[in-house]
């Protein structure tokens, strides 16, 4: 079991003590390179560079693992592709579910063929704060007879940590509720019978109810009041905010071996470089050692093997740094100037935008690292170089810039869109480059049409979800039905253009899930204009070719972007296994869950 969260209830006291024995145990499994001690004794950082302390150096974060939560839920609007579950733990829970929401008849309404039973999952990510949204995924149990959830409803759900105790199912804190329209993955054939056909997920659908707390827990042989104390000034004198006018710290001592800790704005969406960050602060400095300190940070920031972890440092030090990471994106070495753009952005230089852009073209291995650095700007010149890389060949440059200016700005003209019905976000984009149109499996409903003036070729023939079809007529134009049992057939006529066709298949009350459908059965007909992309968002853990990008006899070898070196590599190895450890439990889960539930 990875999560903590069942400890939460005992003293911060006795959680910290918890967490200095538990910590070393969970280093193969919770991945992140704080967790794992060097050893129990106080060491110098291999990263300090000097005889100044570091936040690492005295204390591993508490909180950054992914926590998973779930539930049996009910999917509705089915088109006769569901079923009666089978007697057990599962049918018996659900309509526990159902009876709590004063649901009429449940025995009749689960018998019926067009309603399904479904195990849901949702992760939920380190420093999610009360009222976010997030995506949650569902399936058919094995033994379920359902043949697809296309089309289908969530109906509202508790969503909790689930475990299995002596045996037992348990049910854990409740930590969000979730609904919403199931997009049946539009990448995957949707045909009944298929096994992909019972998966879905529901973008946006879970509202958190709690935040997760993160901190930072004392290292054995630093536990005591004036090092927890002095360490909530150091992070206090670099983060801050202002809430109601008033100036606000990010951290507070709670005792000699914990600190709480807020996430900083500017890091939002970067929660693990946050924690980088905040380790490299140095805790106590003399004028005389920062000086030093600062000179040989310059140094190693030129220096490609040693280039990240120095950057991260100037990084913490903050705007005085500034100066110095402008030498480095005059570098020569990609790498260099890469990272210091990268801490450059974090404090908001306008000189890190064009190394930023150069990186998203030229280095796949560093592209989601430079857009993600890109959105947390503010000047013109970041908006301008993600404008232009609106109209790249490359189609995860593309979208990555978009999402990056929605970052920056969701209510900027260039990307605000229109809400359709509150069932996604559409926008159509004026801009040069190949067209293109991109649908999301995550983070948020969302359609993006790259160029203007699209239309579909004919004839056509295509589904828009269980109830409405898109078909050509003998005059060439586009006609747009919905036929419901119960109800009057409806109709619109468009024209070929995409951008009326999305707009029908909507009024008629198709949902996303219904557009992307049409949108898809139209690429594998192959009547759309351009490519049809689905979250084509660059990725992180690509290998930088460090080698190849140096001259001969100047040594190097493969860097792994946003990593560090030295002993640190050492450290991100448990950090690659808990990223593919946390793939294995995530599709795991359902196993376990469906286990526990008599599966």
């Amino acid at each position: 079991m990875k999560s903590l969260s069942a400890i939460m209830p005992l003293s911060v006291g006795t959680l910290c003590l918890l967490m200095i024995c538990v910590l070393p145990l969970l280093s193969g499994c919770c991945g992140w390179d704080a967790l794992s001690f060097r050893s129990q004794s106080p060491e110098p950082s291999p990263w300090s560079f000097s005889e100044v302390n570091l936040v690492g150096d005295m204390a591993v974060p508490f909180g950054m693992f992914p926590i998973e939560v779930g539930n049996v839920a009910l999917v509705t609007g089915l088109d006769g592709t569901g079923s009666d579950p089978v007697p057990g733990s599962q049918r018996a829970r659900l309509l526990d579910e159902l009876q709590t929401r004063k649901v009429d008849k449940p025995n009749q309404l689960l018998a019926s063929d067009s309603t399904a039973m479904a195990l849901i999952r949702c992760i939920l990510p380190p420093g999610v704060q009360k009222g976010d949204r997030l995506d949650f995924e569902l399936r058919v149990p094995s033994r379920s007879e359902t043949t697809s959830l296309a089309g289908g409803w969530v109906m509202p759900v508790r969503l909790k940590e689930m475990r299995v105790l002596d045996g037992q199912f348990r049910d854990g804190h409740l930590m969000a509720f979730a609904k919403g329209a199931v997009l049946v993955d539009p990448g995957s054939s949707s045909e009944r019978g298929s096994s992909l056909a019972g998966r879905g997920r529901v973008l946006g659908g879970a509202v958190a109810t709690k935040s997760r707390p993160l901190g930072l827990v004392l290292k054995p042989g630093f536990q005591n009041v004036k090092n927890s104390s002095e360490i909530a000034t150091a992070i206090n004198k670099r983060f801050h905010t202002f809430r109601n006018g008033v100036k606000v710290g990010m951290a507070k001592a709670k005792d000699d071996k914990f600190i709480e800790l807020q996430v900083h704005p500017e890091y939002k969406e970067n929660v693990q470089r946050y924690m980088q960050v905040v380790r490299a602060l140095a805790v106590r400095e003399s004028s005389v050692e920062h000086a030093k300190r600062m000179s040989g940070l310059k140094e190693r920031l030129l220096d490609p093997k040693t280039s990240t972890t120095a950057s991260l440092q100037l990084e913490a030090i903050g705007t005085e740094a500034g100066d110095v990471l402008c030498e480095g994106i005059k570098s020569d070495d990609a790498e260099v100037r890469f990272h210091a753009a990268e801490a450059l952005a974090f404090i908001d230089r306008h000189e890190a935008a064009e190394p930023l852009a150069e990186a998203v073209k030229k280095e796949p291995a560093f592209r989601v690292f430079a857009l993600a650095a890109l959105s947390t700007m503010d000047g013109f010149e970041a908006y301008g170089q993600l404008r232009d890389l609106l109209s790249a060949p490359s189609a995860e440059t593309r979208y990555g810039a978009f999402r990056a200016l929605w970052a920056m700005n969701p209510n900027d003209a260039l990307v605000l869109g229109e809400d359709m019905e509150g069932k996604f976000s559409y926008h159509v984009l004026d801009t040069a480059g190949p067209k293109m149109i991109h649908v999301t499996r995550s983070h948020r409903p969302e359609v993006v049409v790259f160029g203007r003036d699209q239309h579909l070729a004919t004839p056509l023939a295509v589904n828009a979800g269980n109830k409405i079809m898109v078909t050509s007529t003998a005059a060439g134009e586009i006609s747009v039905s919905k036929f419901a049992v119960g109800m009057a057939d409806q109709k619109r006529t468009v024209s070929t253009e995409i951008d009326e066709v999305i707009r029908a298949i909507v009024e008629l009350g198709g949902t996303y899930a219904d557009v992307v459908q049409a949108l898809q059965e139209a690429n594998t007909a192959g009547i759309l204009p351009g490519r049809f992309e689905v979250d084509a968002l660059p990725e992180a853990g690509r290998k930088y070719d460090r080698v190849a990008s140096v001259p001969s006899g100047s040594g190097g070898g493969d860097a792994v972007a946003g990593g560090s070196e030295g002993e640190d590599s050492q450290e991100n190895t448990p950090e690659t296994a808990e990223n593919e450890d946390s793939q294995s439990s995530v599709s795991g889960f359902f196993a376990r869950m469906g286990r526990g539930l008599g599966m």
